[in-house]
């Protein structure tokens, strides 16, 4: 954590530019401002994967002057050319028609789905510890791999919030030296549907509704469940968004899970079946409801601001990744479960998951649309060592993802594209097409040549070929059917609803009422209400309730099944680094104390947000000013992991209901801003760890906050009361402030 050139202001990560602008617009001629410290561009490759020997920067603009495209300097960017100033335009404007016809093409079709995303480069390192299974080179001992992770939610467009109640995705692209290896998944380890042929469905179900285009990126309307509840299948993943993993904290605090069972193939030929986990090193955590919608109105960047000013921060998110291993055996089943089932999981306790390689995320993109827009993930962009199986799902998406990017990027050629380069040779014989921006040579693409001396060649699996398993293929007839094993949809639900604490129980009733309370039709509710009384009676019952209607009874006993502590996100220890710490302030607050806790926090590998009245610097007048970075008008709880009061500021100037709601208390007691008292309640009931100086505890009495209740830390030293809030924080939250209703 860098402080930054003794400019306070720069030791909080969210400066736009490289360097601070003038007051007055500059007219001195100079070179485009370099990027920021945390940011990257795609590694300088050709369209035909060779290192260029450049710098990085080479492919960015350059120059001092303002040209056309072509390179010819232009005098002027405001007025059309005239015949006259009055004038009408004249057709020869060569400036105004290029320009105004590359905005007009400024955008490509977005995602279907996945279209809202944000994204990082960094480096995976390998451990070693997968050598005995995969003879993938990317995997063996210390070897260091560039990669891109791009994250996203599912359904909404570009233009839609991060905090929605969502799946999401989590998708990295490894630049090997076999070739791209893409390992595209999600943050939740099950689909809705078991065969591709479903998913057209599944999103025009959960998408808004045609006719009014409502509502946007959720899934809280008829036509979703609608689709659920005549579709069992998809109940399990259903549930699973339904509970915290539907709103997560943040990317950084996110489990990825490629979903598919994949065969690994070693050095001797010898075949095993696995499934693919990131582990986040800072822990799996969610926002409650509450927050999500607060911020979506907020700050609907949420997600991505998080991940951006973690990094340039200097708290490099990271994961580990581990695989699930599972014998090769013709059933290509485990302990009865059916590993070609993608919605269903091997519980942990079944089968560990074993580390791999870490993941750390370490450079922003220096540009979203030249790498996080055009970056194209496909699962079959595979290197020697890992296969597919027969899973219908998979199926689907080796064909969906290459169709989608000939829309998206305009032809076959995406590959070429910066940020989609291969870190390795390519000799493809492709040719010609959209947007081909490699200059081939030779005569003869084809194959077999001899005009150009028989090249490309063949490579074998002894010169690093991709070589499929020759899996065998038992004889059958072709039918539209799914296994007898794909038809038990409410087991899996049950153990992932028994494995979660109290707490996230409740949450995922509140969850399933607000989303079924959003429907029109009973119908829909209660066919839902069915499908919830196939899991637990106790789930069935409250969300009834909650709904206004009977609960009914199973139809079946219910399985006894092992509940696996794995899936809960409460219970553990995490570490804290990147962490939001605000800390409230004004100009009566002890300002040593404040410059103290704010450089702890740093030390700390935590982010201090100082929160005063305004905006500007507290004891500007001192050789020492604080930045403020938040005022009383732009904070809320939601952006902060805890908060530390460290003075009672009195009512702001600016503290009146018609200039800001916020600071409309309902009482007449103007002893302390209403804004931190809302600050204070809305952290207190989303159950954050809460400090305060002993001069401050009286903002926690007029909050009605009291001051012995589990997670309130009040003391007169400030780095005590710091390390009693930061161990507070490695449980996420402090739960049993508000116990789980019995």
């Amino acid at each position: 954590m860098v402080e930054g050139d003794g400019d306070p202001a720069a030791a909080v990560p969210g400066r736009p530019g490289s360097q601070p602008p003038p007051l007055e617009e500059p007219t001195e001629p100079r070179e485009p401002l370099p990027p920021k410290p945390d940011q990257s561009p795609p590694e300088p490759y050709t369209a035909t994967g060779r290192p260029t020997g450049g710098p990085a920067e080479a492919r960015a603009q350059s120059g001092s002057y303002l040209t056309s495209a072509q390179g010819t300097r232009l005098p002027d960017s405001d007025h059309s050319l005239k015949a006259g100033p009055r004038g009408p335009v004249l057709l020869q404007d060569h400036h105004l028609r290029e320009k105004v016809m590359h905005f007009d093409h400024e955008r490509i079709p977005e995602r279907v789905v996945h279209a809202r995303g944000a994204a990082a480069h960094g480096v995976f390192r390998s451990y070693g510890t997968a050598e005995n299974v995969t003879r993938a080179a990317f995997l063996r001992k210390d070897v260091e791999t560039p990669v891109f992770t791009r994250f996203s939610t599912v359904v909404g467009s570009r233009g839609s919030a991060d905090t929605v109640r969502d799946t999401r995705g989590f998708a990295t692209k490894f630049y090997t030296s076999e070739g791209v290896y893409d390992l595209v998944g999600n943050n939740i380890p099950v689909f809705f549907i078991q065969d591709a042929i479903k998913f057209p469905d599944v999103v025009h179900a959960v998408k808004p509704h045609p006719d009014r285009e409502i509502p946007q990126a959720q899934s809280a309307h008829d036509t979703f469940w609608d689709f659920v509840s005549l579709h069992t299948e998809a109940i399990h993943h259903t549930i699973w968004f339904m509970s915290g993993r539907g709103i997560p904290r943040s990317y950084r605090m996110m489990e990825g899970f490629a979903v598919h069972t994949w065969r690994l193939v070693n050095d001797h030929g010898e075949t095993t079946l696995a499934k693919f986990h990131w582990k986040p090193k800072a822990g799996v955590h969610s926002l409650v409801w509450e927050e999500a919608q607060i911020v979506n109105g907020v700050d609907p960047d949420f997600h991505r601001r998080d991940l951006a000013d973690a990094i340039e921060a200097g708290a490099y998110p990271e994961w580990e990744l581990g695989i699930q291993t599972f014998p090769d055996t013709p059933e290509q089943t485990f302990q009865g479960i059916d590993l070609l089932d993608p919605t269903k999981i091997v519980p942990e306790e079944l089968a560990p998951v074993q580390p791999i390689g870490l993941l750390t995320l370490n450079a922003n993109p220096s540009n979203y649309f030249a790498e996080t827009e055009q970056v194209a993930f496909h699962p079959g962009h595979l290197v020697p060592g890992i296969d597919v199986t027969d899973d219908a799902l998979l199926a689907g998406r080796l064909f969906s993802y290459l169709d989608t990017q000939l829309l998206r990027l305009g032809g076959p050629n995406f590959a070429q594209i910066p940020i989609n380069r291969p870190h390795a040779p390519v000799n493809d014989m492709l040719r010609d097409g959209m947007h081909q921006t490699a200059v081939h040579k030779g005569v003869a693409p084809y194959k077999p040549n001899s005009l150009d001396g028989g090249c490309p060649f063949f490579a074998g699996g002894d010169e690093g070929g991709y070589v499929e398993v020759p899996t065998r293929v038992e004889a059958a007839h072709k039918v539209r059917k799914a296994p007898e094993s794909f038809a038990d949809h409410f087991t899996q639900p049950r153990l992932f609803w028994l494995s979660l604490s109290p707490v996230e129980r409740e949450h995922t009733i509140a969850a399933f009422t607000f989303e079924l309370g959003k429907c029109y039709e009973n119908a829909i509710k209660e066919r839902t209400l069915r499908a919830l009384a196939e899991i637990d009676p106790y789930l069935c019952e409250k969300v009834a309730a909650g709904l206004g209607l009977p609960a009914p009874e199973a139809t079946r006993e219910l399985p006894d099944v092992q509940p696996s502590p794995a899936l809960s996100q409460v219970g553990r220890t995490w570490p804290t680094k990147g962490r939001v710490i605000g800390v409230v302030a004004d100009e009566h607050a002890d300002l040593d104390a404040v410059r103290a806790l704010r450089g702890q926090i740093f030390d700390g590998g935590m982010v201090p947000l100082v929160v005063a009245p305004t905006g500007g610097r507290l004891g500007a007048d001192s050789g020492d000013p604080i930045v403020a970075q938040r005022s009383f008008a732009t904070a809320r709880s939601v952006e902060f992991d805890a908060l530390i009061v460290a003075g009672i500021p009195a009512r702001g100037e600016d503290a009146f209901a018609t200039r800001d709601a916020k600071a409309w208390s309902g009482t007449t007691d103007v002893s302390v801003d209403p804004r931190v008292l809302q600050l204070l309640t809305e952290a207190y009931r989303h159950a954050k760890p809460l400090g305060a100086l002993s001069a401050a505890q009286q903002a926690f009495d007029l909050a009605d906050i009291p001051a012995d209740t589990p997670g309130i830390v009040v003391g007169d030293d400030g780095a005590a009361v710091l390390r009693e809030v930061v161990d507070l924080l490695g449980h996420h939250r402090v739960w049993d402030r508000f116990p789980a209703h019995a």
